[in-house]
């Protein structure tokens, strides 16, 4: 990880009121549209979304959804998106601190979505994610990432070398069959963004 993750909270806490307006990139709204599709939970799904941030996959997945539960570093992020729930009137989203490594959920989830969150921690760390993650036992892991198809570009959308640190998708694919899952969806969006779609060994 290039920076703690102290300094990636203060630094999106600082943007939260403009990180809306700012994620207008056609790349961006195609990441959410794959994970919301994939996601695709079912009336009585508790789903865990990691690095929420101003719930744009948890507002999304709310109408069909039991519950969702937003989770992010970032206390400036998760205040715009309980702002958001209020304004909205969506009643089955929460959001709280919590992180990949430890994602502070106390009841089982079924679905886990992240988009353009995990890419901040470096391979080593993004292993050990996944495997917390899969530990929580949710049947379908849905990762929106900047994550690398071919070799980095570190002028192209997305990657800042200064605070991301993006995979291959490779290592990703590697992580999810270790801890006990299949890909069973890759939708590359850009040459250094896209989504993967897990799924549990011996699930329905």
């Amino acid at each position: 990880m290039k920076k703690s993750l102290d300094e990636h909270a203060e630094r999106f806490s600082e943007h939260a009121d403009a990180y809306d307006e700012n994620q207008d990139s056609a790349a961006y709204r195609a990441c959410v549209d794959f994970v919301v599709e994939h996601a695709a939970p079912e009336a009585d799904d508790v789903v865990l979304d990691l690095g929420t941030g101003t719930g744009a996959i948890a507002f999304a997945l709310a109408p069909d959804a039991e519950a969702i539960l937003g989770r992010d570093i970032s206390d400036g992020m998760l205040e715009k998106a309980r702002e958001k729930a209020d304004e909205r009137g969506v009643e089955n989203a929460s959001f709280a601190d919590g992180r990949f490594r430890a994602p502070t959920v106390d009841r089982s989830v079924d679905i886990v979505t992240s988009n353009f969150a995990m890419h901040h921690l470096g391979d080593d760390e993004k292993r050990e994610a996944i495997d917390t993650i899969a530990d929580l036992g949710p049947r379908r892991i849905v990762l929106g990432d900047v994550m690398l198809f071919g070799d980095d570009d570190p002028d192209a959308p997305f990657y800042s070398p200064e605070v991301d640190d993006p995979a291959t998708v490779g290592v990703l694919a590697d992580a999810f069959t270790d801890a006990g899952y299949a890909l069973t969806a890759v939708e590359m969006v850009t040459e250094q963004a896209g989504v993967l779609v897990a799924d549990r060994l011996g699930s329905d």
